[in-house]
């Protein structure tokens, strides 16, 4: 859930803490507040599209940044976390947060990790589920009924649909490579003239795995021949020679083998830097063979200036290592190999497409089933939700049909179908409100408050299975109002049961039912306006939606009425 927001800069905010409780906390207060600010502040701290206008004027940037406790360890946010790298707390915390520039720029941290927009967004969806009024109108957009049905039965689905993807895309792997072998013959030609030079220019090259590195070492050797060389020699003249090292160390041992006649203790000391000096004078000897051994090499040096640049010549066309070029060598050659041999290649492709396409047909067969029976289950479950909301005589449908393809060659019944990424269904959500009329696409038929409490009712079933923390509702109870908007509150109140709910509302109805109480209102000082935070208390609330019934003026028929709203809601919420 979502347990403090705040807001810093942003828009007509000045600066502005939020705390957040469990259950129904709700939004209220005048036309251009600041209510729906606020939740813009919270799509954009979730990962939505930020603009420069969000900037309050006058200031350098907009902060944002929200505290979500998430105590279930088996959330997919935690999922989300690992895939990502980013720490996740032991104590269930996750703080989110974004910065946006005057001149544009979005930074975005979770954690204290800095992320993508795009990785804050799949942080966002896997805590928060925002609902406004625009949501209402995108549910006549069709593309989105199957995603929705699929939410239905979600862990049976993902199940499903990963099962499917696994052998759909494998389908669509082969069906690219047979796409390609059936390019027209002089494209073919062309690209077999072009991986034949390469392959042989590769080949003449005579390459040897790591042998870049090799010879780098090996050319800054002898680049580097009198500074190693004058060192060596250094360290050599060191030891060996009269009054050097050796001849020192030789006289301490001398020392220690005559003190130790006559102080037995001693012996082990005398053994201990005995060996210790036979290992210099041994390692003085390898110094000596090294400097004899070592020899600088014009020529070498020549050849190895030559084969580097060669190397880096072709480095530039077919990878940034040796170990890169053989490898782009043995796959081109797979490639020179499949298309001289292409006849037979492509009845391999072909017979293996065949194989796939069944395979996926039969997955696809298998979504296409479990969705007529989520469809029918769904079907059952919202007419019940829209009888809540007095929409008794509404008669929902879920409408599966396959998609038909112009072209292609797979097919069910004989009819050409397109397999795409989700299967072959397409879904359409269908609606009746009146009895006896048949039902048709939603925006043909429902009016905005009948699209509210629709919308409401997919959002009461579907509030469990999509994971979320929290769910926003800004204004969705727009266009009803009397016992429908009755209806609207307790169906709000009944999703916070299962999930957070921070609701924005014009309805008295549906501020009664709040757990939590708060006031949005506005204020202006040094000739600026800025937006004002109230928690309400009790006595505060009866005021509030008075004020909210009667528009106007608050009077003392309102404030009864206020109270006996509350008192209704409170025992509804018992």
């Amino acid at each position: 859930m979502l347990t403090e927001l705040t807001i810093k800069d942003f828009a007509i905010i000045e600066e502005l803490t939020l705390s957040f409780r469990e259950g129904l906390t709700v939004l209220t207060g005048e036309t251009g507040a600041g209510k729906s600010i606020i939740i813009d502040a919270v799509a954009l701290l979730t990962g939505g599209r930020g603009s420069v206008e969000y900037v309050r004027y006058g200031t350098e940037k907009a902060t944002l940044e929200g505290l979500f406790t998430v105590d279930d360890r088996t959330h997919a946010i935690y999922q989300t976390g690992k895939e990502y790298g980013v720490q996740m707390d032991s104590d269930g915390m996750i703080v989110l947060h974004r910065t946006i520039t005057a001149n544009g720029k979005s930074i975005c941290r979770v954690n204290g990790t800095l992320v993508t927009l795009g990785i804050l967004k799949e942080f966002g969806k896997n805590l928060i589920d925002i609902h406004t009024q625009h949501e209402t109108q995108s549910l006549m957009d069709v593309e989105r009924h199957l995603p929705l049905l699929d939410l239905y039965h979600k862990k049976i689905m993902d199940e499903a649909k990963t099962e499917y993807s696994r052998v759909f895309d494998r389908y669509i792997k082969v069906k690219k490579r047979l796409d390609h072998l059936n390019h027209n013959e002089q494209e073919i030609v062309q690209r077999l003239d072009l991986l034949k030079f390469q392959l042989m220019e590769l080949n003449e090259a005579e390459l040897t795995p790591g042998e870049d590195e090799q010879l780098q070492d090996e050319r800054e050797k002898l680049l580097n021949f009198e500074k190693i060389y004058g060192s060596v020699q250094e360290a050599y003249s060191a030891l060996h020679g009269e009054q050097k090292g050796l001849d020192w160390l030789s006289h301490a041992l001398s020392s220690l083998e005559r003190a130790s006649e006559y102080e037995p203790t001693l012996m082990d000391k005398k053994e201990s830097f005995s060996n210790h000096y036979y290992l210099i004078e041994e390692l003085s000897f390898d110094l000596r063979n090294y400097l004899d051994s070592f020899e600088f090499d014009p020529e070498r040096l020549n050849f190895l200036e030559s084969r580097l640049n060669e190397l880096n010549r072709l480095m530039r066309k077919y990878g940034s290592s040796v170990n890169e070029m053989l490898e782009y060598a043995a796959k081109i050659e797979d490639e020179i190999e499949e298309l001289e041999d292409r006849d037979n290649s492509m009845q391999k492709l072909v017979d293996e497409l065949k194989e796939l396409e069944q395979d996926t047909l039969v997955e696809a067969k298998h979504l296409h089933d479990l969705r007529i029976k989520a469809a029918k289950e769904l079907i059952s479950t919202i007419e019940q939700e829209l009888e809540d909301l007095y929409l008794k005589k509404a008669t929902f449908d879920v409408k599966i049909d396959i998609k038909k393809a112009k072209e292609g060659n797979v097919e069910i019944d004989g009819k050409t179908v397109h397999l795409g990424s989700t299967g072959y269904d397409q879904v359409k959500f269908l609606l009746s409100t009146n009895h006896g009329e048949p039902v048709k696409e939603m925006h043909k038929i429902a009016s905005g408050g009948e699209l509210s409490r629709i919308m409401l009712a997919l959002k009461k079933i579907f509030a469990s299975h999509q994971g979320v923390t929290s769910v926003i509702f800004d204004e969705v109870d727009t266009g009803v109002s009397g016992r429908v908007a009755q209806a609207i509150a307790e169906k709000i109140h009944d999703i916070s049961s299962g999930s957070q709910v921070l609701c924005i509302t014009h309805l008295p109805q549906v501020a009664a039912m709040a757990d939590t109480h708060v006031l949005i209102s506005k204020k202006t000082k040094n000739n600026r306006t800025s937006t004002t935070v109230k928690e309400l208390s009790t006595q505060d609330r009866v005021e509030e939606i008075g004020r909210m019934i009667t528009g106007t003026q608050l009077t003392a028929t309102s404030k009864e009425h206020a109270k006996e709203l509350i008192h209704s809601a409170n025992k509804f919420k018992k």
